[in-house]
């Protein structure tokens, strides 16, 4: 009988491991020269671990790039949108949200594509708990329009939204609201 394997070659980043000599280990030290199978196992299975976990944990976080598309924080916000003399849509989202990070390039594509008529501003959640609390602001990402320092009735949409959608919302909303 023919016996098949397969190696998985896939590219692993370079982790700079530490080698630790013989005599260094807890069970070297001891009376006995080498420990029983079940407890070298052990001991390496438990290295292993904690050298994944130390580069999982080494994994920079993602962070929201903006192109057209605004990063403003709890301070700007009263001047930004409140004082604001066009509308503007606000865009709440978190580095570690999936669907922030979805519906990222079709905020910057329609703020590109509306910017004559609407700002286009993103508030990182975890960096505003001020204005999520007062906005109410439960899911993300939330999307809230703005007119004259007020949130538009009806304006808040929550969750992960396509290109097509996100423009027929806006197109909807705009024109509620009466802007050319």
């Amino acid at each position: 009988m023919d016996t098949v394997t397969a190696r998985l070659s896939l590219p692993l980043p370079q982790v700079p491991l530490r080698t630790v000599p013989l005599t260094q280990h807890w069970w070297a030290r001891k009376s006995f020269s080498s420990p029983p199978p079940s407890q070298v196992q052990r001991r390496t299975r438990s290295a292993v671990l904690v050298r994944f976990r130390n580069y999982s944990s080494a994994v920079p976080r993602f962070s929201v790039t903006c192109g057209a598309v605004t990063e403003i924080n709890e301070s700007q916000f009263q001047e930004t949108v409140l004082k604001a003399n066009r509308p503007v849509l606000v865009e709440f989202v978190a580095n570690w949200c999936g669907p922030c990070r979805l519906i990222s390039p079709a905020m910057e594509s329609l703020a590109q594509e509306y910017k004559e008529r609407l700002a286009v501003v993103k508030i990182d959640h975890d960096a505003n708990p001020r204005l999520i609390e007062e906005y109410k602001v439960y899911g993300l990402p939330t999307l809230i329009l703005f007119k004259n320092g007020e949130e538009v009735p009806e304006s808040r949409r929550e969750g992960a939204i396509t290109k097509a959608k996100l423009k027929e919302y806006l197109d909807a909303l705009l024109e509620s609201i009466s802007v050319p």
